[in-house]
């Protein structure tokens, strides 16, 4: 009885060291909690890692020559870079830093999304005017959906999967893809230049900047219109949705700040002070903390998200394009 009681702790012990070193990221030797902060640096060609629970980055990867939009799969263990200078899709195992696959796309790459489920990616190609839908598990191109705004910058999936929402440089609607049909099935009319775009949780509704009229369209995705329109800062451009619904965080790239939108009204119920050129930004997972990303000051500014206020500016490399945390 006596052995098989030490076997049994022992067996334990060894469970939970496992556990603890699955839910750790071993960098420098030192194994460090998650969440972690994953910033592009276009000009620079790589990611900065930031360790979320200090401000600090922690590790830089190689990704490519030109990274611009980034992504993650639902379980943080993949990265999803697009390389504007290959125009490739990069797959990056996020703990090790390691090339997995190189994905080739269509010229002039820039944002990518990833389905909450897992199994897909979606990727916005400019000088083709089109959304590549991947298979996430083969990285097999499914589809390559045309779409009406030229120069197409972001495609990003509603949480429950159903639709693609793009935006364009050129263009002043979104374009709506059904992800089922693999096709563009409308567009919604809103400002010259959107940007940006979030849903809120339940897929209701969907907040998309646009950068020439300084305006936050709020989308109804049911008679998939836009029902409200909130006044933001000069160049309207990144948008992130609290996980709770009650916030929208939108950065204007000229003023150098971020607002925060209270859904309730569709107001502006404070702006924050960040560096110069914000661009896009992502909260923890549980929305106390905002990352912006600051394209012409080379740093990420971090956001308290129940104060309102700057916690902190951490430099990161050159020409940051956004972020992702998981």
């Amino acid at each position: 009885m006596k052995g098989r009681a030490v076997n049994n702790l022992n067996q334990t012990s060894l469970a939970l060291r496992a556990a603890a070193l699955a839910c750790s990221l071993l960098v420098g030797g030192v194994a460090l909690a998650a969440p972690f902060a994953y910033v592009p640096n276009e000009k620079s060609g790589s990611i900065s890692v930031i360790d979320t629970a200090n401000a600090t980055v922690v590790r830089t990867i190689s990704a490519g020559t030109r990274p611009r939009g980034i992504a993650s799969d639902p379980s943080g263990q993949r990265l999803y870079v697009t390389d504007a200078a290959s125009n490739e899709l990069l797959v990056i195992d996020s703990g090790n830093g390691v090339m997995l696959k190189r994905i080739a796309l269509g010229k002039s790459p820039e944002g990518v999304s990833a389905s909450a489920d897992g199994k897909y990616i979606a990727v916005a190609v400019e000088e083709s005017n089109s959304v590549s839908l991947i298979d996430a598990a083969s990285g097999a191109l499914l589809a390559d959906i045309k779409v009406q705004g030229k120069n197409p910058e972001h495609a990003v999936f509603s949480p429950d999967g159903r639709w693609l929402l793009v935006s364009a440089e050129e263009a002043e609607q979104v374009d709506v893809i059904d992800v089922a049909a693999r096709r563009q099935s409308g567009s919604i009319a809103v400002g010259l230049r959107p940007r940006g775009i979030g849903f809120a949780p339940d897929s209701s509704r969907a907040y998309v900047a646009c950068e020439m009229v300084n305006t936050v369209f709020v989308i109804d995705m049911a008679s998939q219109r836009a029902v409200a329109k909130v006044a933001a800062g000069r160049n309207a451009n990144g948008i992130a949705v609290h996980p709770d619904g009650k916030h929208v965080y939108v950065s204007n790239g000229t003023d150098g700040s971020v607002m925060v939108i209270d859904t309730a009204r569709n107001a502006v119920s404070a702006t924050i002070a960040v560096g110069k050129r914000p661009w896009n930004m992502a909260l923890t997972p549980d929305g106390a903390t905002l990352y912006v990303a600051n394209g012409r000051s080379n740093s990420v500014s971090v956001i308290d998200t129940a104060s309102a206020s700057k916690s902190a500016e951490v430099a990161v490399g050159e020409l940051p394009w956004g972020v992702v945390i998981r």
